[in-house]
């Protein structure tokens, strides 16, 4: 069945960079546009990055835009966000995530805090 699986989220002074990944697992990763998204406490969830299935076209939102870059290895099955210059805004649960057949598959997310 169709896996993704996060890790590298922690706690993080202002400033600093985290590395996320994503380990995907029960489908055709090539196939697929991945992304990732996050959600604060109280708000909704929101798309942070878009990487198309060959990795040729990258999309952020402007919040994160020459912070973050979201990269993926389709030998690998894996898909990374770095996060730099973080900011306490930055602080929420990271979700990895593909859509198939209008369908969408989330991982189980990973905390990113960002605080002094």
């Amino acid at each position: 069945q169709v896996q993704l699986v996060e890790s590298g989220g922690g706690l993080v002074q202002p400033g600093g960079s985290l590395r996320l990944s994503c380990a995907a697992s029960g489908f055709t990763f090539s196939n697929y546009a991945m992304t990732w998204y996050r959600q604060a406490p109280g708000k909704e969830r929101e798309l942070v990055a878009v990487i198309s299935s060959v990795g040729g076209a990258t999309n952020y939102i402007s919040s994160v835009k020459g912070r973050f870059t979201i990269s993926r290895d389709n030998a690998k099955n894996t898909v990374s966000l770095q996060m730099n210059s973080l900011k306490p805004e930055d602080t929420a649960v990271y979700y990895c995530n593909f859509q198939r057949s209008g369908m969408p598959y989330w991982g189980q997310g990973t905390q990113v805090t960002v605080s002094s």
